[in-house]
């Protein structure tokens, strides 16, 4: 066993290393497992069986249109709509506008269940607006870092609807289990900020709103609040499934779209383009880590693995802390949904068996995942923050350290109190 883990890690990284693309990576690696430790194996036959299977599964259906409805969303430019519906309201608060970081990124979170783009389109706007009114360029980058994460767990999340597929788990149940962790972790974020603030001195002159315009910014918050209340209701009342979620936020993206006068037919076009590209490149990363998974169950690694797991006779929380380290870890090296479709065969068998409720696993996993988001050298937040600052990784991950740690605590947190995420789910059952 030891020489196969040996081989696959080898196999990974050269590959990675040759600019192989991730789901061509995790394909080539299973199959040569297989060719080099079970060649008797029917490998033709089997690996057309593996892609059928990981590609058919009806929640799937859902996740191109969530995709579409992003990136409808982002050509429609919410972020300047975000921004100035939300600064008239969080001024005043300590802290300011940083808030607008993190209140901007819950509120796209609900409409996009993408982390990148929740990082992307807010950030665009809110960067320059806070350099150019004095605020702390760290904090301001740090508290973007760690807000975008939010798009993971704040439903719809596309990670979430992966989990579910491979866990065989309901996507709908998920969904509602993140909404408190959502909103908790978003609290978290900002009682640092404005603590941050307080302690340092360091904000510039509170921004003063009236109520008229206070109420005027509404306008430009009302449509993407009518789209989250209109997607979450039709969640919480059981109204339509995962799929027919996504196909009304679609249409409720195109209808912002023309209500806020930004639709074009090119928009649309490009707009459903980079879906396409998405969509493309999460489709292979699933069939990539199906046939390796698979391979990893014919050579018996899953099994294995737990056997020695158990061995070590761990507490439930030592496990859970374990893993936590785990997924952190490689977290620095592999994309959220690799490392779901990666890990999920082996880690999930553990957490079972320690009695751990699968769904409240899927929302430890997903803020396991967002950790992978802000930590080098591969931290998706953290590229698109350079992206849009010119500043280092080094120095972008560093103002993110404290969002990180935060991140960590409340993943041990959900551990010790698993009704954060359980309550909402049973209670509305």
């Amino acid at each position: 066993m030891f020489e196969i883990a040996i081989v696959t890690i080898l196999l990974f990284v050269a590959l990675l290393a040759s600019s192989v693309w991730i789901g061509l990576s995790l394909f080539a690696t299973g199959y040569i497992l297989l060719a080099i430790f079970k060649p008797n194996i029917p490998m033709d036959i089997f690996s057309s069986g593996v892609i059928w299977g990981a590609m058919i599964p009806t929640p799937l259906l859902s996740l191109p249109l969530f995709i579409l409805m992003s990136e409808v969303l982002v050509a429609a430019g919410l972020g300047r709509s975000l921004f100035s519906g939300l600064a008239p309201w969080l001024g005043r608060l300590p802290g300011g506008l940083l808030h607008v970081n993190v209140v901007g990124s819950t509120l796209f979170a609900a409409v996009s269940g993408s982390s990148a783009a929740t990082t992307a389109i807010v950030g665009k706007v809110s960067l320059p607006e806070l350099d150019k009114r004095g605020y702390d360029r760290k904090l301001a980058m740090g508290s973007l870092a760690g807000a975008g994460t939010l798009g993971f767990l704040i439903p719809p999340s596309i990670i979430m609807i992966i989990y579910g597929v491979v866990a065989e788990q309901s996507i709908l149940e998920l969904f509602i289990a993140g909404v408190i962790p959502g909103l908790t972790l978003a609290g978290l974020y900002m009682f640092y900020i404005a603590l941050h603030q307080i302690i340092s001195g360091s904000q510039p002159m509170s921004e003063k709103s009236g109520w008229l315009e206070r109420l005027n910014a509404l306008r430009d918050i009302g449509p993407v609040t009518a789209l989250i209340a209109a997607i979450m209701g039709s969640l919480y009342l059981g109204l339509a499934s995962v799929s027919e979620l996504a196909a009304i936020g679609v249409l409720g993206a195109v209808i912002i779209s023309i209500v806020m006068g930004r639709f074009s037919f090119l928009s649309m076009v490009a707009a459903g383009r980079r879906a396409v590209r998405t969509s493309a490149m999460i489709g292979l990363i699933i069939i990539g880590a199906a046939l390796l998974n698979s391979a990893f169950g014919f050579l018996g690694i899953p099994k294995a693995i737990a056997g020695e797991i158990a061995a070590l006779d761990l507490s439930p929380f030592i496990l859970i802390v374990v893993l936590l380290i785990f997924y952190a870890v490689l977290g620095m090296f592999l994309d959220g949904t690799s490392i779901i479709v990666m890990t999920l065969p082996i880690t999930l068998p553990l957490v079972t068996a320690a009695n751990f409720d699968p769904i409240w696993f899927g929302v430890f996993v997903v803020v396991a995942v967002e950790i992978s988001q802000i930590t080098p050298p591969v931290g998706f937040n953290l590229f698109v923050i350079q992206s849009q600052t010119g500043e280092s990784i080094g120095t972008i991950a560093k103002a993110a350290l404290p969002f990180f740690l935060i991140l960590l605590g409340f993943a041990l947190l959900l551990a010790i109190f698993p009704d954060l995420a359980l309550w909402l789910p049973r209670t509305l059952q």
